[in-house]
């Protein structure tokens, strides 16, 4: 009779857990009408079905806000974490911190690139302007034992490849950052980015995921924290 019931507790729980997957994974994808478009162009990198897919700005508080709540989430589901860089023109040097950042990812390494850009928002208050940044990037370097070249980006190639994530944010019709979405082969989420009550707080990440895992027949992978 016991072993019955305890049966039946775990049937029970079993389709209550499916059947909160299937719920979660119908509603994946639903977003405000006329926020963005050509969502399609974003992906997941190749072997992944789902992204975490952030647009930032180095200068900016809510993007500073939300860089350890990506991280967590990235961490703690194993979903990769896709960034774009979009310097706000009016920030006169986050352009240059994107450059900054890329030189450390494509010359050094993308693990110290994340480290750079998590020390840029710790300090982004006491960053004024681009001699500032730079001034950073080259004492920062050299706590991490590397050399600053006097010429970072001599071929303008850093700089182009900051600039055709701005492209890319424009022709998604971005206006916001941060703006962050989950994204699979065939769906994208938005979580926060623009501008809305409903699509402000980046703790939405995290219930966001687990729909878009649900819904390519994967369960959340989250992890104890």
């Amino acid at each position: 009779m016991r072993q019955t019931i305890q049966r039946s507790i775990r049937l029970a729980a079993a389709a209550l857990f499916f059947s909160s997957l299937s719920l979660a994974a119908q509603g994946f994808g639903t977003n405000p009408p006329n926020v963005f478009r050509n969502l399609d162009t974003l992906k997941p990198p190749a072997g992944a079905k789902v992204a975490i897919v952030v647009f930032e700005d180095l200068g900016c508080p809510g993007c500073a806000a939300a860089h350890p709540i990506e991280l967590d989430a990235a961490r703690s589901t194993k979903v990769p974490l896709v960034r774009y860089d979009f310097p706000i023109p009016a920030h006169i040097w986050t352009f240059d911190g994107a450059v900054c950042a890329r030189y450390i990812q494509t010359k050094i390494s993308p693990q110290l690139a994340e480290q750079f850009r998590s020390d840029v928002f710790k300090v982004q208050a006491s960053i004024a302007n681009k001699d500032d940044i730079h001034r950073f990037t080259q004492l920062w370097l050299e706590r991490h034992g590397q050399h600053m070249p006097f010429v970072l980006d001599p071929d303008g190639s850093l700089a182009k490849a900051v600039k055709a994530d701005y492209d890319l944010g424009l022709r998604i019709n971005l206006t916001h950052t941060p703006t962050i979405l989950v994204v699979t082969r065939d769906h994208q989420q938005i979580v926060c980015g623009t501008g809305t009550n409903e699509t402000t707080d980046p703790e939405k990440v995290y219930p966001a995921i687990e729909a878009a895992l649900a819904s390519t027949h994967s369960a959340p992978a989250r992890s104890a924290l």
